[in-house]
C-alpha cells in the first residue's frame, strides 16, 4: 500500500446518528437540508483528517437522494477521499439507513464535496 493510499484509508470517516422527529420534514423523513449539513460535516472531517491542514468547502457536486430516510432509524455517514489535487481534494459521502430493530440496511443518499487547503490568510496552499 502506498503512502498516499494509506493516508486515504486512515482518513476514512464514519459517523452514526439517530433520526429524531426534530430533524424530519412534514413527510416524517429526514429533511434534505439536514442530510446535506451532516454530509458536509462528515466530508470536512474526512478532508481534515487526510490533509491535517485548514480546509474549506468550495463545492458540493451532485447529491443523489435515492431513498427517503424515515424518522426512528439510524443513519451511517461514510466519508472517503476520492481524488487529491494540488490544493484541493474530493470527498465522497454515502448515507446508509439502518433499522433500529432489525438488520435491514440500505444506501439512501450519496454526494461528493470539494475542499481546498488554505493558509492563515485564506490563500490556497498545496495539500501534499
Amino acid at each position: 500500500m502506498t503512502d498516499h493510499s494509506l493516508k486515504i484509508e486512515k482518513s476514512r470517516t464514519t459517523i452514526f446518528k439517530a433520526v429524531f422527529p426534530n430533524t424530519t420534514n412534514h413527510y416524517d423523513t429526514l429533511f434534505g437540508g439536514t442530510a446535506m449539513q451532516l454530509m458536509d460535516e462528515t466530508a470536512f472531517i474526512t478532508a481534515t483528517r487526510f490533509s491535517r491542514q485548514q480546509m474549506v468547502t468550495v463545492s458540493s457536486d451532485k447529491i443523489d437522494f435515492k431513498k427517503p430516510i424515515p424518522a426512528g432509524t439510524i443513519i451511517q455517514l461514510d466519508g472517503y477521499v476520492t481524488h487529491v489535487g494540488n490544493t484541493s481534494l474530493k470527498v465522497r459521502v454515502d448515507i446508509y439507513v439502518e433499522e433500529m430493530y432489525s438488520d435491514s440496511k440500505f444506501k439512501a443518499v450519496s454526494g461528493e464535496f470539494t475542499f481546498v487547503a488554505i493558509d492563515e490568510n485564506k490563500i490556497p496552499v498545496k495539500i501534499l
